[in-house]
């Protein structure tokens, strides 16, 4: 079981990786040895994740949520298994985290009379300064 904050846990039984083989450095070892992870995780199916959290989860996804609703991160960074996994799964913690976190709401604000003021003095001000860039007029 994993636990994501207060709020999520994600049975082991969720999560499918896949190991193949990575590209990048690592000498013979990269042909021989499966050391990259693809890592899947169905958010759709996953009974531990509420709604909202899972249309965060998809904003901050992005390209790596498949049509399905499947999570797929890979994981290639290190040349050994054991780590790659370790680095999909944290990647995957995070992701949760930081979609567990509902938005702060948006107060309205309204700016100061003064600094309204202070705007329309800087407008006029550019104004002035563009209408003496003007054409040189010569009254004879």
């Amino acid at each position: 079981m994993i636990r994501i904050g207060r709020h999520i846990l994600i049975d082991d039984t969720e999560i499918e990786e896949r190991f193949v083989r990575a590209s990048g450095p690592g000498g013979q070892n990269v042909n021989k040895v499966s050391t990259a992870v693809e890592l899947r995780f169905d958010v759709g199916r996953c009974p531990g994740i509420d709604p909202a959290t899972k249309q965060r989860l998809a904003a901050l996804a992005g390209r790596r949520l498949t049509e399905d609703g499947v999570l797929v991160i890979e994981a290639q960074r290190f040349r050994e298994q054991n780590r790659n996994r370790e680095d999909a799964r944290q990647r995957l913690i995070e992701l949760l985290e930081e979609a567990s976190v509902p938005p702060r709401p948006r107060h309205k604000t309204r700016p100061k009379y003064s600094a309204k003021l202070d705007r329309l003095a800087g407008k006029k001000r550019r104004g002035e300064t563009k209408r003496g860039r003007g054409a040189v007029r010569h009254d004879d």
